[in-house]
Protein backbone atom coordinates (compact mmCIF):
# COMPACT_ATOMS: atom_id res chain seq x y z
CA UNK A 1 0.00 0.00 0.00
CA UNK A 2 1.68 3.36 -1.52
CA UNK A 3 0.51 6.72 -0.11
CA UNK A 4 1.74 10.34 -0.71
CA UNK A 5 2.57 13.07 2.05
CA UNK A 6 2.92 16.71 2.70
CA UNK A 7 2.02 19.41 5.18
CA UNK A 8 4.71 20.01 7.70
CA UNK A 9 1.69 20.42 10.73
CA UNK A 10 2.13 18.47 14.62
CA UNK A 11 -1.05 16.57 14.16
CA UNK A 12 -1.54 13.75 11.89
CA UNK A 13 -4.21 14.18 9.31
CA UNK A 14 -4.94 10.46 6.97
CA UNK A 15 -7.31 10.97 4.11
CA UNK A 16 -8.67 7.95 2.08
CA UNK A 17 -10.48 8.49 -1.01
CA UNK A 18 -12.90 7.41 -3.09
CA UNK A 19 -13.73 4.74 -5.57
CA UNK A 20 -11.53 5.66 -8.77
CA UNK A 21 -10.85 4.01 -12.18
CA UNK A 22 -6.76 4.90 -11.16
CA UNK A 23 -4.95 5.14 -8.27
CA UNK A 24 -5.21 8.72 -6.33
CA UNK A 25 -1.33 9.08 -6.11
CA UNK A 26 -1.60 9.94 -9.65
CA UNK A 27 -3.00 12.94 -8.51
CA UNK A 28 -1.15 13.90 -5.36
CA UNK A 29 0.12 17.19 -6.47
CA UNK A 30 -3.17 18.48 -7.08
CA UNK A 31 -4.81 17.21 -3.67
CA UNK A 32 -2.18 18.82 -2.00
CA UNK A 33 -2.54 22.22 -3.73
CA UNK A 34 -6.16 21.56 -3.27
CA UNK A 35 -5.78 20.63 0.51
CA UNK A 36 -3.07 23.63 1.34
CA UNK A 37 -4.92 25.03 3.88
CA UNK A 38 -4.89 22.26 6.32
CA UNK A 39 -0.66 21.91 6.18
CA UNK A 40 0.07 24.46 8.41
CA UNK A 41 -1.76 22.71 11.48
CA UNK A 42 -1.49 19.22 10.05
CA UNK A 43 0.97 16.31 8.45
CA UNK A 44 -1.14 14.79 5.42
CA UNK A 45 -1.43 11.34 4.68
CA UNK A 46 -3.14 10.77 1.49
CA UNK A 47 -3.54 6.74 1.47
CA UNK A 48 -3.69 4.30 -1.85
CA UNK A 49 -5.66 0.72 -1.50
CA UNK A 50 -3.10 -2.08 -1.88
CA UNK A 51 -1.42 -3.30 -4.63
CA UNK A 52 -2.41 -6.89 -4.24
CA UNK A 53 -6.41 -6.53 -3.82
CA UNK A 54 -8.24 -10.62 -2.98
CA UNK A 55 -11.23 -11.16 -5.27
CA UNK A 56 -14.03 -10.28 -3.35
CA UNK A 57 -12.48 -6.94 -1.24
CA UNK A 58 -15.37 -5.23 0.68
CA UNK A 59 -15.67 -2.05 2.66
CA UNK A 60 -14.63 -3.72 5.32
CA UNK A 61 -11.85 -5.10 4.42
CA UNK A 62 -10.09 -2.32 2.50
CA UNK A 63 -10.86 -0.99 5.90
CA UNK A 64 -8.68 -3.28 7.92
CA UNK A 65 -6.36 -3.46 5.68
CA UNK A 66 -5.75 0.53 5.93
CA UNK A 67 -5.43 -0.30 9.70
CA UNK A 68 -2.95 -2.46 9.41
CA UNK A 69 -0.97 -0.14 7.18
CA UNK A 70 -1.21 3.13 9.81
CA UNK A 71 -0.19 0.86 12.66
CA UNK A 72 2.68 -0.02 10.38
CA UNK A 73 3.49 3.76 10.36
CA UNK A 74 3.11 4.02 14.16
CA UNK A 75 0.30 5.91 13.90
CA UNK A 76 -2.24 6.79 16.85
CA UNK A 77 -5.00 8.76 17.23
CA UNK A 78 -5.45 10.50 13.53
CA UNK A 79 -7.69 12.91 12.34
CA UNK A 80 -9.57 10.82 10.14
CA UNK A 81 -10.92 12.28 6.70
CA UNK A 82 -13.06 10.16 3.71
CA UNK A 83 -14.46 10.61 0.84
CA UNK A 84 -17.66 8.60 -0.68
CA UNK A 85 -15.77 4.66 -0.44
CA UNK A 86 -13.36 6.61 1.63
CA UNK A 87 -16.18 7.74 4.19
CA UNK A 88 -17.52 4.53 3.77
CA UNK A 89 -14.15 2.98 5.02
CA UNK A 90 -13.35 6.02 7.79
CA UNK A 91 -16.16 5.34 9.56
CA UNK A 92 -15.90 1.40 9.66
CA UNK A 93 -12.34 1.58 11.26
CA UNK A 94 -13.73 4.08 14.09
CA UNK A 95 -16.29 1.90 14.52
CA UNK A 96 -13.88 -1.12 15.06
CA UNK A 97 -10.80 0.66 15.99
CA UNK A 98 -11.77 3.64 18.00
CA UNK A 99 -8.87 4.22 20.05
CA UNK A 100 -6.81 5.41 16.41
CA UNK A 101 -9.24 7.75 15.66
CA UNK A 102 -9.16 11.28 17.59
CA UNK A 103 -11.64 13.20 15.23
CA UNK A 104 -13.55 11.95 11.88
CA UNK A 105 -15.02 13.42 8.97
CA UNK A 106 -16.56 11.63 6.06
CA UNK A 107 -17.97 13.56 3.09
CA UNK A 108 -20.50 12.51 0.46
CA UNK A 109 -21.02 8.98 2.34
CA UNK A 110 -23.51 6.62 3.68
CA UNK A 111 -24.27 4.55 6.37
CA UNK A 112 -26.18 2.29 4.11
CA UNK A 113 -25.75 1.54 0.64
CA UNK A 114 -29.55 0.46 -0.87
CA UNK A 115 -30.17 -1.70 -3.63
CA UNK A 116 -31.68 1.61 -5.28
CA UNK A 117 -28.43 3.60 -4.91
CA UNK A 118 -26.53 0.39 -5.86
CA UNK A 119 -27.99 1.07 -9.22
CA UNK A 120 -25.65 3.70 -10.75
CA UNK A 121 -22.50 1.83 -9.42
CA UNK A 122 -23.99 -1.07 -10.88
CA UNK A 123 -23.83 0.57 -14.47
CA UNK A 124 -20.19 1.66 -14.02
CA UNK A 125 -19.50 -2.34 -12.95
CA UNK A 126 -21.10 -3.13 -16.18
CA UNK A 127 -19.14 -0.83 -18.45
CA UNK A 128 -15.71 -1.30 -16.80
CA UNK A 129 -16.28 -5.08 -17.55
CA UNK A 130 -17.22 -4.31 -20.90
CA UNK A 131 -13.88 -2.38 -21.27
CA UNK A 132 -16.00 0.91 -22.25
CA UNK A 133 -13.37 3.26 -20.47
CA UNK A 134 -14.89 6.30 -22.41
CA UNK A 135 -18.28 5.84 -21.45
CA UNK A 136 -17.52 4.90 -18.06
CA UNK A 137 -14.84 8.24 -17.37
CA UNK A 138 -17.81 10.57 -18.60
CA UNK A 139 -20.35 8.53 -16.58
CA UNK A 140 -18.10 8.46 -13.55
CA UNK A 141 -17.87 12.56 -14.06
CA UNK A 142 -21.18 13.24 -14.89
CA UNK A 143 -22.56 11.72 -11.82
CA UNK A 144 -20.24 13.17 -9.41
CA UNK A 145 -19.96 16.64 -10.91
CA UNK A 146 -22.53 19.53 -11.35
CA UNK A 147 -23.03 19.72 -15.20
CA UNK A 148 -21.43 23.19 -15.30
CA UNK A 149 -18.15 21.68 -13.98
CA UNK A 150 -18.30 18.73 -15.51
CA UNK A 151 -18.79 20.22 -18.81
CA UNK A 152 -14.82 22.17 -18.29
CA UNK A 153 -13.51 18.60 -17.86
CA UNK A 154 -15.31 16.45 -20.16
CA UNK A 155 -12.81 16.60 -22.64
CA UNK A 156 -9.92 15.82 -20.50
CA UNK A 157 -12.08 12.74 -18.88
CA UNK A 158 -12.13 11.41 -22.35
CA UNK A 159 -8.08 11.82 -22.89
CA UNK A 160 -7.71 10.30 -19.25
CA UNK A 161 -9.85 7.23 -20.21
CA UNK A 162 -7.19 6.26 -23.35
CA UNK A 163 -4.77 5.35 -19.98
CA UNK A 164 -6.64 3.01 -17.99
CA UNK A 165 -5.25 -0.51 -18.25
CA UNK A 166 -7.24 -3.83 -17.84
CA UNK A 167 -5.99 -4.25 -15.10
CA UNK A 168 -7.06 -1.00 -13.62
CA UNK A 169 -10.57 -1.84 -15.02
CA UNK A 170 -10.63 -5.26 -13.09
CA UNK A 171 -9.33 -3.57 -9.32
CA UNK A 172 -11.99 -0.79 -10.09
CA UNK A 173 -14.90 -3.57 -10.35
CA UNK A 174 -13.41 -5.13 -7.47
CA UNK A 175 -13.66 -2.37 -4.87
CA UNK A 176 -17.33 -1.35 -6.35
CA UNK A 177 -18.55 -4.60 -6.03
CA UNK A 178 -17.64 -4.65 -2.56
CA UNK A 179 -19.99 -1.31 -1.46
CA UNK A 180 -22.96 -3.88 -2.15
CA UNK A 181 -24.70 -4.10 0.84
CA UNK A 182 -22.76 -2.21 2.51
CA UNK A 183 -24.71 -1.66 6.19
CA UNK A 184 -23.18 0.03 9.19
CA UNK A 185 -26.05 1.81 10.60
CA UNK A 186 -26.17 -0.17 13.68
CA UNK A 187 -23.04 0.30 14.87
CA UNK A 188 -22.49 4.20 14.45
CA UNK A 189 -22.90 4.56 18.07
CA UNK A 190 -19.73 2.86 18.32
CA UNK A 191 -18.11 6.11 17.28
CA UNK A 192 -16.62 7.71 20.09
CA UNK A 193 -14.82 10.80 18.22
CA UNK A 194 -16.01 14.05 17.42
CA UNK A 195 -17.67 13.50 14.24
CA UNK A 196 -18.60 15.93 11.06
CA UNK A 197 -20.22 15.00 8.06
CA UNK A 198 -20.79 16.75 4.52
CA UNK A 199 -22.67 16.04 1.74
CA UNK A 200 -24.85 17.61 -0.81
CA UNK A 201 -28.46 17.54 -1.19
CA UNK A 202 -27.92 16.88 -5.01
CA UNK A 203 -25.37 13.84 -4.91
CA UNK A 204 -26.12 11.61 -7.91
CA UNK A 205 -24.68 8.60 -6.72
CA UNK A 206 -25.13 7.91 -3.20
CA UNK A 207 -28.48 9.75 -2.80
CA UNK A 208 -28.57 13.29 -0.96
CA UNK A 209 -30.18 11.53 1.92
CA UNK A 210 -26.65 9.49 2.77
CA UNK A 211 -25.71 12.65 5.27
CA UNK A 212 -29.20 12.74 7.06
CA UNK A 213 -29.38 8.99 7.45
CA UNK A 214 -26.37 9.13 9.65
CA UNK A 215 -27.57 12.22 11.69
CA UNK A 216 -31.18 10.14 12.42
CA UNK A 217 -28.39 7.86 13.94
CA UNK A 218 -26.86 9.97 15.84
CA UNK A 219 -29.63 12.65 17.10
CA UNK A 220 -28.87 14.76 20.05
CA UNK A 221 -25.53 14.11 20.52
CA UNK A 222 -22.79 17.01 20.95
CA UNK A 223 -20.08 15.97 19.48
CA UNK A 224 -21.99 15.38 15.88
CA UNK A 225 -22.08 17.74 13.39
CA UNK A 226 -23.47 18.07 9.82
CA UNK A 227 -23.52 20.31 6.77
CA UNK A 228 -25.21 19.59 3.92
CA UNK A 229 -24.71 21.59 0.27
CA UNK A 230 -27.50 21.97 -1.89
CA UNK A 231 -25.83 22.67 -5.49
CA UNK A 232 -22.29 21.28 -5.32
CA UNK A 233 -22.97 17.20 -6.16
CA UNK A 234 -21.52 14.27 -5.25
CA UNK A 235 -17.91 15.68 -5.62
CA UNK A 236 -18.54 18.52 -2.77
CA UNK A 237 -15.26 18.10 -1.45
CA UNK A 238 -13.64 19.33 -4.66
CA UNK A 239 -16.54 21.77 -5.80
CA UNK A 240 -17.72 23.26 -2.76
CA UNK A 241 -15.78 26.62 -2.25
CA UNK A 242 -15.21 26.28 1.53
CA UNK A 243 -15.21 22.73 2.23
CA UNK A 244 -11.65 22.84 3.30
CA UNK A 245 -12.40 25.59 5.61
CA UNK A 246 -15.27 23.47 7.22
CA UNK A 247 -12.73 20.55 7.11
CA UNK A 248 -10.15 22.71 8.80
CA UNK A 249 -12.11 24.11 11.28
CA UNK A 250 -13.43 20.55 12.69
CA UNK A 251 -10.52 18.78 12.78
CA UNK A 252 -8.68 21.70 14.76
CA UNK A 253 -11.55 22.42 17.14
CA UNK A 254 -10.84 25.82 16.38
CA UNK A 255 -13.76 28.81 15.48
Amino acid sequence: MEYACFGSGGDTLVMLPGLSLQSVLRSAAAVAGSYHLLTRDFTVYLFDRRKEIPPVYPVHGIAEDTCVALKALGMEKVCLFGASLGGMMAMDLAINHPEMVRRLAVASAPAQVSRERFQRIARWIELAEGKKTEELYLDFGRALYPAAVFNTIREAMAELAKTVTEEELKHFVIQARGIKNFDIRKDLEKIKCPFLVIGSKDDQVLGGEAGSQIASCLAGRPDFEIHLYSEYGHACYDTAPDFKQRLLRFMTGKP
